[in-house]
């Protein structure tokens, strides 16, 4: 079986406090869907973008230490599902299910 990342993209301007409690039964639903079928390896939410540092490194050998995402989007990883799953369409499935419950865009993505 192969594990998958599934990434809830949130906006810039994302505020968890603003989440609806049917927002948090739907995830945490979906958390026990996901423990019950046995896919679920580990599970995150991540803290705001703006919490965020990027490290790049540079020509001198050195490392520079930024504030904020590494990538220039207007959304962000929120939070994330590392799961087995058999099959990328089974993936997607868990994904869908994802999407409704998050309300937010998902990105499905095979692990090397």
């Amino acid at each position: 079986m192969t594990r998958y990342l599934v990434a809830i993209h949130h906006p810039d301007d994302f505020d968890p406090s603003a989440e609806d409690e049917a927002t948090s039964r739907d995830i945490d639903v979906l958390n026990e869907e996901m423990v019950t079928a046995g896919v679920r390896i580990f599970v995150g939410g991540l803290a705001p973008v703006s919490s965020a540092k990027s490290l790049r490194a540079q020509s001198n050998g050195k490392v520079l230490i930024t504030d904020g995402p590494y990538t220039e989007t207007k959304e962000h990883i929120g939070g994330f599902w590392v799961l087995e799953a058999a099959s990328l369409d089974d993936a997607l499935a868990w994904g869908r299910k994802a999407v409704v419950a998050c309300r937010a865009p998902v990105e499905v993505r095979p692990f090397n």
